[in-house]
């Protein structure tokens, strides 16, 4: 019901800075959460940050703590990831996300998916 449209990758250099973007509509009562996932060519879709659709409340994977900004524009209906500081290691494929469970650090918590966006680091 929740549909979900991501934009803003790209290719950048180690140490560089992105800011992804997720324009939502259709949202309903049932959008508890929104949030980011990333794969990466022949590994699991991982967790990545989320943000409570009411409030403010925000939830991280370790390995993007400190070095990743999850933020919202209810006006918008857009939800955003500001990435510092990117490694070569985030490189992936980002995949926009909506659930009704908090924190969705998994992949059964995400009821709606937006179609990727593709995220390069090069050293």
């Amino acid at each position: 019901q929740v549909q979900l449209v991501e934009s803003g990758g790209g290719l950048v250099q180690a140490g560089g800075s992105l800011r992804l973007s997720c324009a939502a509509s259709g949202r309903s009562i049932s959008s508890y959460a929104m949030g980011w996932f990333r794969q990466a060519p022949g590994k699991e879709r991982e967790f990545v940050a989320a943000i409570r659709w009411s409030g403010s409340n925000t939830y991280y994977a370790d390995s993007v703590k400190g070095r990743f900004t999850i933020s919202r524009d209810s006006a918008k209906n857009t939800v955003y990831l500001r990435m510092n500081s990117l490694k070569p290691e985030d490189t992936a494929v980002y995949y926009c996300a909506a659930g009704s469970s908090w924190p969705p650090t998994t992949r059964l918590a995400v009821g709606s998916w937006g179609q990727g966006t593709q995220v390069t680091i090069s050293s």
